[in-house]
């Protein structure tokens, strides 16, 4: 590609980290290389078994697991600065066709890492390089920085009627 884009998938409905998956997958069948940096996650979602079909796919976990019911600890905090850092050399190597920080607007929402950051990391990438940012919350600085913008909202829910999550479905 001449020029990569920058995508945010953001929004309260179910469905962002599988449309970057999704275009994860149609990179890789062109013939493109992905990596996937997923922050605050630490479980193997099945999306990451992927990476042995495709030789040209990176997915690294770059989180000490799920928070959403206690406050982030320092450990949160050193992970996720530490897989910015990763990430900021990712994107200026140009390794990558497609570089995916699945989750990352997560890691904004609770201050785990600047959104100041996350900006200057994308600006400064290889000019060919397409991103993918994900998660709820995404702030005004990342949808303004962005080409595409995609908020998926929840219309209705399985899991309003006690449904958890299905495996190979919702993880």
């Amino acid at each position: 590609m001449e020029k990569g884009y920058v995508h945010v998938y953001t929004g309260n409905g179910k469905g962002k980290s599988t449309a970057a998956v999704g275009l994860a997958v149609r990179a890789l069948c062109a013939g493109m290389s992905v990596y996937v940096g997923q922050f605050v996650k630490n479980m193997k979602y099945n999306e990451t078994k992927i990476e042995s079909l495709f030789p040209k796919l990176k997915v690294e976990q770059l989180g000490s697991g799920c928070f959403i019911f206690r406050e982030p600890s320092q450990k949160d905090i050193d992970m996720a600065r530490e897989g910015l850092d990763r990430c900021t050399e990712i994107l200026a190597s140009g390794q990558y066709d497609v570089v995916i920080l699945d989750e990352i607007n997560i890691a904004l929402y609770f201050r785990l890492i600047s959104v100041k950051d996350v900006v200057e990391a994308v600006r400064n990438r290889k000019p060919n390089v397409e991103v993918v940012l994900t998660g709820r919350y995404a702030p005004q600085e990342i949808i303004d920085m962005a080409d595409l913008v995609t908020d998926m909202q929840e219309v209705k829910h399985y899991y309003q009627q006690g449904v958890l999550s299905r495996d190979g479905i919702d993880k």
